[in-house]
Order: structure tokens, then sequence, then C-alpha cells
């Protein structure tokens, strides 16, 4: 098993939520529900940017509980980038192998090689303020990958993203974490973005992370919960 989470509560002011299950390694999970219903807390809580109230997180047979956010075998990717706005791209990524950036020539060629994959080749003297937002996101995702931890959790990382360029970067994710054989970790009140990329899907509501189950018979035979999710689309009014 990749990542166990063994009776876990995270409270957040009047907030609070459990979680009780294993996630296998390998999958493509998403992490779906309304928003406010705790997807990112529970991400944060994998990543080690949340403490957990109560219970503890495995990974495979190590207690990742209290460990640092740099240590845990997690790479996490923000809606916002956080990239850099005075460093270049090639440095942006360069340091997911070297916070100092002195970075060996062996290194300097892993750092364009990650941006030939993310498809930003010849790009690495740009500053983010030269580039677009979908642009930025590969830098982010190359300096994640660069990072190379066995679990990649997205925090809506293409929400802000135009419909086209967002299945864009969901294909290149794809490709990546079939390249890497990573485990993937993604949060998304998209129901069709879970359809798209997720073969596991983690439904989130009411105060409770349900254990995932195959996202094709998920949304087949949806439970209560997703159903109130998902509602019925409203009929368009007839014109008068």
């Amino acid at each position: 098993m990749s990542i166990t989470l063994d009776k876990i509560v995270l409270n957040q002011g009047k907030f609070s939520m459990t979680a009780d299950f294993e996630i296998e390694e390998g999958h493509k999970v998403a992490l779906l529900g309304p928003s406010g219903g705790g997807k990112s807390t529970l991400l944060g809580a994998i990543a080690g940017f949340k403490l957990v109230d109560e219970g503890r997180i495995w990974y495979r047979d190590q207690d990742i509980t209290n460990m640092a956010p740099a240590k845990r075998p997690v790479s996490l990717l923000f809606q916002d980038h956080n990239l850099f706005p005075h460093m270049s791209a090639a440095q942006n990524i360069g340091l997911g192998i070297r916070p100092n950036l002195r970075l060996s020539p062996a290194e300097k060629a892993v750092v364009s090689e990650a941006m030939e994959q993310v498809g930003l080749g010849g790009d690495g003297d740009k500053m983010p303020s030269e580039m677009s937002g979908g642009q930025q996101q590969r830098v982010a995702l190359a300096r994640a990958l660069l990072r190379d931890k066995p679990v990649l959790c997205l925090d809506e990382p293409f929400a802000a993203l135009g419909p086209a360029l967002k299945y864009e970067m969901l294909d290149l994710v794809d490709q990546l974490v079939d390249t890497t054989g990573a485990t993937l970790l993604m949060v998304t009140h998209q129901p069709e973005d879970a359809a798209y990329i997720a073969d596991q899907t983690i439904l989130i509501a009411d105060g409770k992370a349900h254990a995932p189950v195959d996202t094709e018979q998920l949304f087949s035979n949806p439970p209560p919960a997703l159903a109130a999710y998902l509602g019925t689309k409203p009929q368009k009014k007839k014109a008068r």
C-alpha cells in the first residue's frame, strides 16, 4: 500500500473531517467534493502542511505523521504556482534539485531535459512575468517532478486555465505520471476532471473523506452524498 490514513481527524475552526482508508500505490486518484468540504485540507495533511489532530499517516511501513514536508515522499503543486518572480524558469525548476541552486553541469542538463518534457524547451531564461499562466504551471510541474517523490499531489493547479489548456495540462500530467510511476492525488471540484484523468476517486463530503473507489463505477452509481453534490442541471428558460 502507498498511503494509509489511520483514523485521521482534521479540525479547522468549527470544521472537522475524518478519514480512515488506504490509497494503493500507482493509482491516479481524484479528491472530489464541494468547495469548503476539506479536499485541500486532506491533501495538505498528506503533504505535511496541515498537522492531524488525531490518527496517523503512513507511507508504506513508515510513520510520516509528524515528518517535515520536505522529508516526506510527497511533492505538492499549488494552484498559484509558487514561483519566485526574481528567478528565471530554469532557476525555479532547479530548486527542485538543489535549494541553493549550485547545480553541476549534469544537473543543469536534467533541468533542461525537464523543460523539454513539459514543452518549455528553450524558455529557461524567461522570467515568470514573461510567461502565460499555462507556462508558469508547466514550470511548477517540472520543478515538482524533479523533486523525484513517489507521490505527486495537485491542489486544483489548473482551475484558472481555460478548458482547452486545462485538458492539455491534464494530458501532460497523465503522461508524466505514467512515465515516472508516481501515485497521483488531485484535488478538484469538477466531476469531469475526475472522470478525465483519475482511475479512482475519493469523495469528500459532510465531514468525511470516503475510501477511494473506481471512478467510472462511482459516477455510474453515485452514493447519496455524490448525487446531492452533482445535482441536476437546471432547464433553460423558454423564450417568451
